[in-house]
């Protein structure tokens, strides 16, 4: 049973991130199963992360619950979406999607500082993304800057690896600042297999390098709550789901993105 106090929920409120310990523990085998198995078979969205000549793989894939039945099983049978209903203070859970990022060991390149919510076709306060480690991790874990997701204005969304805006109108958004160089508070734990950070979508996070000797693996699950709906954006968001068909304003549609709870 996953303890959500009072502190977390303020926490969280305030902070925009915070950690739950356990919140998978007892569900870490089925997670790394379905890890192992979406790299064996890899989504329409899979990407390596690396440059060419940089050492190590950085693998990334999202929105592979619906073909994976160890993701599914413990999106639906966890206690994930009351946990989330506490942080969010929403009534109802609704799924987003699933993502998987992978730095095999000796992978020096990090993931950069970015914020999710600009990506997404979704807007509303009440969101959580949960990040869980299916491995020990010390120094490639999730960073978050605490605050950030109450910043008036979205971070710039950016290509991980070209390193240019996402979007064709850069100047609506601020730069992508320096978290470490401009001494802003940044969270960050060890963790063991099955703890998550839950962070809202407008927090700026980012993650170091694997130079550990083992692998990291880490599931992460995006939630919505009573407040989100359907925004139009000046391009093709990721992640993208062609042919939709939702409208501006609109709760997305619960025949691809069920309620949990």
């Amino acid at each position: 049973m996953v303890d959500v106090t009072d502190e977390m929920i303020e926490a969280y409120q305030r902070d925009g991130v915070v950690l739950v310990k356990g919140l998978w523990a007892d569900w870490v085998a089925e997670l790394q199963a379905g890890v192992a198995r979406n790299m064996a078979e890899p989504g329409p969205f899979a990407a390596e992360n690396l440059k060419p000549g940089e050492a190590g793989r950085f693998f990334d894939d999202y929105c592979n619950w619906d073909r994976i039945p160890e993701f599914e099983q413990v999106i639906k049978q966890s206690e994930v979406a009351e946990v989330a209903a506490k942080l969010m203070g929403s009534d109802r859970v609704q799924m987003f999607h699933d993502h998987v990022l992978v730095k095999e060991p000796g992978t020096s390149r990090a993931t950069p500082w970015h914020t999710d919510g600009p990506y997404y076709f979704v807007e509303g306060r009440q969101n959580v993304s949960f990040w869980s480690p299916l491995d020990p991790v010390t120094q490639a874990s999730l960073r978050c800057v605490a605050g950030s997701h109450l910043w008036p204005k979205d971070v710039l969304p950016t290509r991980w690896l070209a390193e240019t805006s996402f979007y064709p109108n850069p100047e609506l958004y601020m730069p992508v600042p320096d978290p470490d160089a401009e001494a802003m508070p940044i969270r960050e734990w060890q963790m063991e297999p099955g703890d998550a950070v839950a962070f809202n979508y407008r927090t700026l996070h980012g993650a170091r390098g694997n130079e550990a000797g083992t692998r990291r693996r880490a599931f992460s699950l995006r939630v919505l709550g009573d407040d989100a709906r359907y925004v139009e954006r000046p391009g093709r968001t990721s992640p993208p789901y062609p042919g939709h068909e939702m409208v501006a304003g609109q709760v997305l549609r619960e025949d691809w993105f069920p309620f949990l709870k």
